[in-house]
């Protein structure tokens, strides 16, 4: 499901996850986020409030936009996400999370996001085609 190219944009971009909830949109860029082994999308909570409130009330469902903005090459991942508070995941996040703020803050968890659909968001003739 998940190529080479999508993979590479996921790894070398920020992602922008969008949730909603009682009509109203959210959009969050993410900057600790990673890919798993099994296609996965892995994102560490570290100000996620909104986001796993919005989760909780649509029932997991998520999108993530990730684009590299030199040659706009992108793509939408729409999927469902499960919040875990322990793990390897976790701790892997948590430790990246202190180093990066010097201890002044932390990931309270991660989600874990199995994605159901790749949606091309390059400009041109390929755009909005299902991967």
């Amino acid at each position: 499901m998940m190529n080479e190219a999508v993979v590479k944009v996921l790894k070398s971009s920020m992602w922008d996850l969008a949730t909603c909830s009682k009509g109203e949109p959210n959009v969050v860029p993410v900057a600790f986020k990673d890919i798993t082994d099994d296609g996965k999308l892995v994102v560490g909570d570290v100000f996620l409030e909104t986001t796993l409130n919005n989760l909780k009330a649509g029932g997991g469902r998520i999108a993530i936009s990730a684009y590299d903005a030199q040659s706009l090459e992108g793509y939408q991942i729409k999927g469902t996400a499960e919040y875990v508070t322990q793990g390897d995941i976790v701790d892997n996040f948590k430790a990246l999370v202190e180093k990066v703020f010097k201890g002044a803050a932390t990931a309270k968890g991660a989600l874990i996001i199995t994605p159901d659909k790749i949606i091309v968001t390059t400009p041109g003739a390929e755009n909005k085609k299902i991967i």
